[in-house]
């Protein structure tokens, strides 16, 4: 007994005096850690300010049961509880068996009231006890942020998001993701707490060690009114049509700034919504609206001109024992090759390039490769589509991909891809890169700002932009989009209808379609340049581009033509209305002159009135807006500072 009490006190010495720094280091380890305080994100805004996605603060309230002295918690208890049920609905007696419950358990980390706002947290702990703080009061604050967007679903998958999974993977979607970690995500903070059993942690003190600083704002160049316009008309056209999926784009035709862009997907309940950034990401055979670029290759190589003559045949025309229709029955017959472009000729378009390019089929591809269209547009938006542009070598590259291709077929582009190709001829050849971003700020500070960016200084000659821009016009006018004209506002563009897994078994049963429309307005002056894709529309309703995505590219045009002025235009921001400032000046000399002796308001704007009152030490109620119409204290009268006057407006 007495070898075994020396050994017990030998090891307790030894603990004490040569293993207590580890083992004390172990448990403070154990029960007490740095946590991290997540910086807010900073907001982002649209190119008029309004906010797009914001970072809310949430708040847990807890009680530490325990911490409050026996006489204290007795004292404020009851108080405390009148409070809560004021506040949270159940009855007072209630929270005072619950507390006194979790004081009896030891409980140091009752949770009173969970993902509370601002208000409500200033709000609760300035209840009874609470507002003792954490040493006295047990109060604890457990703070979280939450991503919300104020317009809801609209352009949610493009303005985007940051998200962590359980094994801290990240998902950075759309213009939040892209940006998140260099300007929006800011510095993250630390704050000590400590276990206190069971998987809880507390707390030590009621500050942060280091506090964290929120991420910069991010000015997008999303306009607000667009982008509604926008997804309104894509979504009452995906409905119609009942189709799969779509995506529209506008954007500002001499900058790139993208001023709307939605993408809707078809849900299992029938409904729609932002699935995924289609306009970016998904490549896809463009049908139709490529033959624009292809009858714009053979002009600016001089093989052709706009009035050489193409026989179409009679709709029917075999390249490499491969048929090519066209949509007409009995074809087009003889046509200039300008009109091959208006009425959208297959057989046309296959017969210039195939008769111009299949001896030299690399001259054709380095045209396409000069205007970048087989290089991504390298978006700051993750997830963007890879265009395919083959050429001799290619996997997919037989003597039928050259015709195949002067038509939209045997390749592939995403829709922001077409329509920079687009945009660029509205801006008279000047390519220029789209941009979803314009600055970042640190509230009023400038930190950044983005300029446009040229992808190409000119794309084609003059001649050659003027005769496209001149076809695309007469699209509109006289061609397969003619059902879109109107007087009374111009748009140019190019139809497209293109099958959509053809090589399938089932197609001809079951045909699918991606149908679109891309172009610019107004035609003379360019000032936009949209884009509509719509994939699988029910073939029943209709799946030509000029009947399903033109009527929301003329939708699209028509509104921002009547709700949104083409030119912003201010003449001067000093705006004088000298009957009003003589008016004015009258009443205020008055004022001044006689301090305590009330004038007459009557007739004078509201804001002026109350100023000028405020001026001589008054104080000023009013209602209603407009010119005054009565005041409480009659002219002449004389008055004390301080003393109240209210306005009665028209």
């Amino acid at each position: 007994m007495f070898i075994f009490a020396l050994a017990v006190v030998f090891k307790l010495l030894s603990i004490q005096f040569v293993q207590g720094e580890k083992y004390r280091s172990m448990a403070e380890e154990r029960n007490i850690d740095n946590v991290v305080i997540p910086a807010n994100r900073g907001n982002v805004y649209s190119v008029n300010g309004n906010l797009l996605a914001t970072s809310v603060p949430k708040y847990d309230i807890r009680i530490d049961a325990i911490t409050p002295t026996a006489s204290r918690f007795e004292m404020y208890l009851k108080p405390l509880c009148d409070s809560l049920s004021k506040f949270l609905g159940k009855p007072s007696a209630y929270y005072q068996k619950e507390l006194r419950k979790a004081r009896a358990n030891r409980n140091r980390y009752y949770l009173l009231a969970r993902d509370i706002g601002y208000s409500d947290y200033v709000r609760m702990r300035n209840f009874p006890l609470l507002n003792l703080g954490a040493f006295k009061g047990g109060l604890i604050v457990e703070q979280t942020t939450k991503r919300e967007h104020p317009l809801g679903g609209i352009a949610q998958r493009s303005i985007g998001y940051e998200r962590f999974d359980e094994e801290g993977n990240a998902t950075r979607a759309g213009i939040d993701g892209a940006f998140g970690q260099k300007y929006l995500r800011g510095t993250d903070g630390r704050r000590l707490k400590q276990k206190i059993g069971k998987g809880q942690w507390k707390p030590i003190v009621d500050y942060n060690q280091i506090e964290p600083r929120d991420g910069y704002d991010v000015y997008t160049t999303l306009s607000v009114n667009m982008q509604d316009i926008a997804h309104h008309a894509l979504l009452q056209q995906l409905e119609f049509y009942d189709a799969e999926h779509g995506s529209v784009v506008v954007m500002e035709v001499a900058t790139g700034e993208i001023r709307a862009i939605s993408n809707l997907g078809k849900t299992k309940s029938g409904g729609y919504y932002e699935k995924l950034n289609y306009a970016v990401g998904e490549s896809h055979e463009p049908g139709s609206t490529f033959k624009v670029m292809a009858l714009m290759a053979a002009l600016e190589d001089k093989v052709i001109d706009t009035a050489t003559i193409i026989d179409t045949k009679k709709g029917r025309k075999v390249f490499y024992n491969r048929a090519i229709t066209d949509s007409k029955h009995g074809g087009f017959g003889k046509i200039s090759a300008a009109r091959v472009l208006e009425v959208s000729s297959n057989i046309g378009i296959a017969s210039i390039i195939n008769d111009h390019y299949a001896s030299q089929p690399t001259k054709f591809i380095n045209r396409l490769k000069s205007w970048s269209l087989h290089e991504p547009l390298g978006l700051p938006i993750l997830g963007e589509g890879k265009p395919v542009i083959p050429e001799p070598g290619h996997d997919i590259w037989s003597k039928n991909a050259l015709p195949s291709m002067a038509y939209g077929y045997n390749m592939a582009l995403t829709p922001l891809q077409t329509l920079t190709f687009y945009n660029a001829i509205a801006n008279n050849g000047v390519m220029v890169k789209p941009r979803f971003i314009k600055e970042v700020k640190e509230l009023d500070k400038n930190i950044e700002s983005f300029d446009k960016h040229i992808i190409n200084s000119k794309i084609a000659s003059d001649k050659t932009i003027k005769e496209i821009q001149e076809i695309l016009k007469n699209v509109v006018v006289r061609g397969t989009g003619s059902s879109l004209y109107s007087p009374y506002f111009s748009m140019a563009g190019k139809t497209g209808t293109a099958k959509s897994e053809y090589w399938m078994k089932d197609w001809e049963d079951n045909p699918r379609y991606v149908s679109s429309f891309a172009g610019y307005f107004p035609a003379d002056n360019p000032k936009y340049s949209c884009i509509v894709v719509i994939h699988k529309p029910r073939v029943q309703k209709g799946y030509y581009g000029a009947d399903v995505s033109g009527p929301v590219f003329k939708r699209i045009a028509q509104k921002i033509f009547t709700d949104t002025p083409i030119v912003d235009e201010v003449e001067t921001l000093e705006v004088r209305d000298l009957a009003v400032v003589s008016e004015y000046d009258s009443y205020y000399k008055t004022a001044q002159t006689y301090l305590t002796i009330m004038p007459s308001v009557i007739g004078l704007p509201v804001m002026d009135a109350v100023a000028l009152l405020e001026n001589m030490g008054l104080h000023v109620t009013f209602k209603g807006v407009g010119k005054v119409q009565f005041q409480s204290v009659p002219k002449g009268e004389k008055v004390k500072r301080n003393q109240t006057v209210t306005l009665i407006t028209s």
